[in-house]
Parts: C-alpha cells; structure tokens; sequence
C-alpha cells in the first residue's frame, strides 16, 4: 500500500513539473533576431530595414519634365530622378523607379508596398499629409494656366477664362486648384496628356506645374507654340513615405545635409528650380 501511495505522488510531482515549464515556455517571447535585424517580438521591420534588406529603393514617378523623364539612351533623368538616386546611394541600394500608371492611386501603391516612395513633384497637399508621412519641403511650386501663346493676352484673370476648357492631371493640385476656381476641367492620366489636349485643341487650356510648363512650353521646347499665363497658386514639393515611415526622418537629415553642402542648390541650378526654405 506505502508503495503504491509513492507511486502516485511521484507521478503527480512529474505532471507539476511538466504543466509549470510548459507555461513557461509558451510565455517566453521570441527575441530571435530576423533578417533585418529586428526581435521578433512585437517589433515589426521597419521600412528603411525592408528597403536595405530589398536591395533597393523603389520610386513611384510619371514622366514629368523637368523632374523625372526619360533621356536620349531612355535612362530616367531630372531633378527627382537624381535626388533619388543620392538618397539611395545613401542607405546603399539601388534606386529603382516605378511609373505610376494612375497618379490618383498613388498612395494606394504606396500602402500596397508596391513603392517605397512617391516622388515626382508631389504637391504637399491635406490630402498627402492625411495618406501618407510627408517629408520637409524641398522645391517651390505653382500651378499655372497654359494655353495658346497667342490666345494668353485675352484671359488675365480667373473670371475671364470660365467659358473655358481646362484639361488637368487626374488626382493633382491641378484638378483641385481649377475646380476650387470654379473652371471645367477635364481629368487626364498625366500632365503630359494635359499639354497635349491643348495642342490638340481639344481643351483651351491646361493646369499643370510651372516647373513642368517653363520647361515644355515656348521658344526652343516642345510646344513652342504654347505659353503660360496666370497662377493659380503657390505650394511646396514633399516626398511621400508610409505613414509612420522611419525613412522620412532619415530623408530630412539627409536633405539638410544635402543643402548645408550646397550640393542641392547645384542640382536645383541645374534644372531651374527654387528650392524651398
């Protein structure tokens, strides 16, 4: 009998002893480091850690002159285009663009991972700020009427272009500025698509960027036959980054460096752009 009530509390200490390190066990976390280099513990990778552990940071553009457009060997060149590839050079990447076939889905693209970035002369607008985690101000902008060189004198003001056509990039300031005006507009893929509906004749006008509109329209470009005209607004260039995106910190450091260098104000020199405080 003493020995089968040994037994018993023997059996009932292992048991004990096996129920307290399975609890144990299952309440201890996981701090094995991941690829990048994070705990997996309740700490996600952060973007900077996917993009260096990707190889590469990956560029949402359009074909905007003088920001991102494709040169004689059709190679992507322009004021973006280079920043970019600074900025890349800078974590040790390569820089990667990707042409967003619909600007308005831009920060869809974003949040689907499918870039890393948007970066394209992208207006710092509420609805940029709601969507995504923008980064310091870095070129001056405005958003200008564009139309026939010759047809400019007749329409100085708002009120006097009503009547008229407007043709716009689909989801830009453009779009916004020239309907807040009250204009009618037609929505477009790009601002490339815009100029041409004027050249075309399809639409009187245009609203596009002054920074795209000096360097495509007048004597010696494209569409030598095209002006600009009156603004419709001031604003800023942001680049766009994931909300909560550590790689928008590292891109403000990096800028300021870039302009207590001087090396930014070259690259502006050298397209023609004022770069914002």
């Amino acid at each position: 009998m003493k020995k089968i009530i040994a037994l018993l509390l023997a059996a009932l200490m292992v048991a004990a002893c096996f129920a307290g390190c399975g609890t144990n066990e299952t309440n201890t976390p996981d701090t094995t480091p991941d690829a990048t280099g994070n705990n997996n513990a309740d700490t996600p990778a952060s973007d900077m850690a996917d993009v260096i552990a990707n190889g590469k940071l990956v560029v949402g553009i359009t074909e905007y002159e003088p920001m991102d457009y494709l040169d004689e060997n059709n190679e992507w060149t322009g004021f973006d285009a280079e920043f970019a590839r600074l900025f890349a050079e800078e974590l040790g990447v390569d820089c990667e663009f990707f042409v967003l076939g619909d600007w308005g889905k831009k920060f869809f693209e974003l949040d689907a991972k499918t870039i890393d970035c948007v970066w394209n002369g992208m207006t710092i607008t509420d609805e940029a700020l709601n969507n995504a985690s923008v980064s310091d101000p870095y070129v001056v902008n405005a958003q200008v009427v564009v139309m026939k060189a010759d047809k400019l004198a007749d329409y100085q003001d708002v009120e006097s272009m009503k009547a008229l056509t407007f043709a716009v990039e689909e989801g830009s300031a453009g779009q916004s500025v020239a309907e807040e005006n009250g204009l009618t507009t037609i929505a477009k893929q790009d601002q490339a698509g815009a100029l041409l509906e004027v050249v075309s004749g399809a639409s009187d006008a245009c609203v596009i960027d002054i920074t795209m509109a000096y360097a495509m329209t007048g004597e010696g470009s494209d569409y030598a036959d095209l002006g600009v005209g009156i603004s419709l607004s001031t604003e800023e260039y942001g680049v766009a980054f994931r909300k909560d995106s550590d790689l928008t910190a590292k891109f403000n450091d990096f800028m300021a460096g870039l302009k207590e260098s001087g090396q930014l104000q070259t690259l502006a020199d050298k397209y023609q752009l004022t770069l914002a405080d």
